[in-house]
């Protein structure tokens, strides 16, 4: 009777190596070891004093869910909340639908030798320090010496109070984010449109499709995980805008521009109420969880593709 002979290599196939495991883990391991410190830890920190009152410069005072109850009487909290999700909502519509026109002009409407040119171009803001970048367009708007209005005033416009309106200061913040930012957009888009087979735009072409079907048929639907990537990190990026509001506006008139994180910052450091402010953190933390958690919910239907 003959026996079958089964190669070396396939024994202990079912329980892989224990060195493997250890190597795994040791490469692993700076990525636990920084969410845990930076991430988990300062998480728990924060949610341990939103349950007490405390000002940085006496014991704490275990207070319950106080501070929970005090975001649902603050109105201004709310007005807050309204003015951070228009900014937000319209840097996210320039950093998806903005980047992803220029993305696609740069790559097929623009000459090869200038390419490069143009992508580092709108790439430099993005690695600039944001609030280098709002003194800069602080100095740009400002209302009598600023370089904006001056050129408005050369073509018989009249000046426009950038920063000192409750109208135009929050979209001066949406300007000057979306100028920031928008190079990481169109960074992304570029890594995608190259990922595109071009032997799919050859086969449109011969079948007579124009450019336009082509992008719609072809280069939007191709495009989809890259678009649905963009959407969910441009949403969390531009509700924690800091630095531009700050530095630009001082998150006013009143209100009219300040953001959340501001409003926590303020709070936190300014009225030295820091268990008030680890309350609102933590919900505005639940909030982007939320967001995050709707858009991959609703992610098949941004998918064209199978």
């Amino acid at each position: 009777m003959t026996q079958d002979v089964v190669p070396p290599a396939v024994h202990g196939r079912g329980k892989p190596p224990r060195k493997d495991g250890l190597a795994a883990l040791a490469f692993l391991s700076p990525a636990i070891v920084t969410f845990l410190v930076f991430v988990l830890a300062p998480t728990a920190g924060v949610l341990y004093l939103s349950f007490y009152d405390w000002n940085l410069l006496s014991d704490g005072t275990f207070v319950g869910t106080d501070n929970f109850d005090r975001l649902v009487h603050d109105e201004r909290l709310l007005h807050v909340y309204g003015s951070t999700a228009y900014m937000a909502l319209a840097i996210l519509a320039v950093n998806v639908v903005v980047g992803l026109l220029l993305a696609v002009l740069l790559e097929t409407r623009m000459p090869r030798w200038l390419r490069g040119f143009f992508r580092l171009s709108f790439l430099f803001p993005f690695v600039v320090s944001a609030s280098a970048v709002a003194l800069i367009w602080r100095f740009l708007l400002n209302k009598d010496l600023g370089l904006v209005n001056y050129v408005l005033g050369v073509i018989g416009l009249d000046r426009i109070d950038w920063l000192g309106s409750s109208a135009w200061a929050p979209v001066s913040v949406i300007v000057v984010n979306s100028w920031k930012t928008i190079g990481f957009s169109i960074l992304v888009y570029i890594a995608g449109l190259q990922a595109i087979p071009d032997v799919l735009r050859e086969a449109a072409i011969v079948d007579g499709a124009n450019a336009w079907t082509r992008f719609w048929r072809i280069t939007f639907p191709m495009l989809s995980p890259t678009i649905f990537f963009l959407v969910v990190i441009n949403t969390i990026n531009s509700f924690q805008i800091f630095a531009e509001p700050r530095v630009l506006t001082q998150g006013g008139p009143g209100d009219a521009s300040r953001t959340i994180v501001e409003y926590l910052y303020d709070r936190a450091f300014g009225d030295f109420d820091l268990g008030y402010a680890s309350a609102i953190g933590i919900t505005f933390m639940l909030v982007l969880i939320a967001l995050t958690a709707i858009q991959f919910r609703l992610s098949r239907r941004w998918t064209f593709y199978e």
